[in-house]
């Protein structure tokens, strides 16, 4: 069974006062990272490392022979040290954190790191992560998000994963706005770049018409305290299906607008076991072969389109400084 909720579409349900869209010729973050105004800078972004050894091997495939240039991890997750492995001889990889609330397959499932009793109202009767983001905001206290949020960090401290930057899986984090909060005071206080988008949101705002500006307040919040903002986030192609993607991914590409995007992908390479995981492994799989495919790399070099990394985002916003 495939389950899984729009990130777009859980911004627009933080009940947050939306600002409106970015004025003609309000700088985009792109440029107050150092960028010109034209430049398209894009990080391809893979999802759901350590969930299974079929989604490290995609996410390896994908960085080493493919266009992917920064993954998140699923800390509650049981390949999670093999990926860490891998991490240590490759420490250049920029691996962040898929801050993970939810143990949403149906006969594949996890704990919390923190352990049930430290966070009695992440878990179900199974002593499992729920389901899915509803039950979260439902049963979860905010205390408690935070702290597993701290142990999911303080996990991957304790195995030398180098976090370049924390997200959401599910987007769970950005479901109410007291879990929101708490994601952005760690973030803030740890000075780790957190998946924040506050420019045009081009894609954003097709994707889901419901998420139509930003939340100005909040991004300049986040900017202020000395982390990256971005412009725009894609999250579409998890829904294209089983189909073939790269002409699909390569249209995403030749439609860019100027600033930063994200173009979060699930690149996995389904092993016997991982049909039996998730109804999306095929999709998944040609998530990996079209960012492994050499048109995809030609579209980005005839399109001019700068690829870039959480961490190199944090460097540039370092050297920017207050403005």
């Amino acid at each position: 069974m495939m389950r899984r909720i729009h990130f777009w579409g859980l911004v627009a349900s933080l009940g947050l006062i939306w600002g409106e869209c970015v004025a003609a010729g309000e700088q985009t973050y792109a440029e107050r990272l150092g960028w010109k105004a034209t430049d398209r800078v894009v990080i391809f972004h893979c999802d759901d490392a350590g969930m299974s050894h079929a989604s490290n091997v995609g996410a390896w495939e994908s960085i080493q022979k493919g266009v992917v240039t920064s993954v998140s991890i699923m800390m509650p997750c049981p390949w999670v040290p093999e990926f860490a492995a891998w991490l240590k001889q490759n420490p250049q990889v920029d691996a962040g954190l898929h801050l993970t609330m939810n143990a949403e397959w149906e006969r594949y499932r996890w704990l919390p790191v923190a352990g049930k009793p430290a966070v009695p109202s992440l878990v179900d009767a199974q002593g499992c992560l729920w389901d899915n983001v509803a039950q979260v905001v439902e049963h979860a206290t905010p205390d408690d998000v935070e702290r597993e949020i701290r142990a999911q960090i303080e996990r991957a401290e304790q195995m030398g994963i180098p976090i370049t930057h924390i997200d959401s899986h599910m987007g769970t984090l950005f479901a109410k706005r007291e879990f929101f909060d708490r994601y952005m005071k760690v973030a803030i206080e740890k000075q780790i770049p957190m998946l924040a988008v506050g420019g045009h949101l081009h894609y954003g705002r097709v994707e889901n018409p419901d998420a139509v500006g930003l939340l100005k307040d909040i991004a300049k919040q986040i900017w202020d305290a000395g982390l990256p903002v971005i412009d725009d986030v894609h999250t579409a192609s998890y829904d294209w299906g089983n189909v073939k993607k790269s002409k699909k991914f390569i249209e995403v590409l030749t439609t860019l607008q100027p600033g930063i995007t994200e173009i979060i992908v699930h690149c996995s390479k389904p092993d016997d076991s991982f049909p039996l995981i998730t109804s999306s492994s095929e999709a998944r799989h040609q998530d990996t072969l079209a960012l492994i495919d050499r048109k995809v790399r030609a579209a980005i070099e005839k399109e001019g389109i700068i690829l870039t990394t959480w961490r190199e985002l944090k460097q540039r916003r370092d050297r920017a400084g207050r403005q």
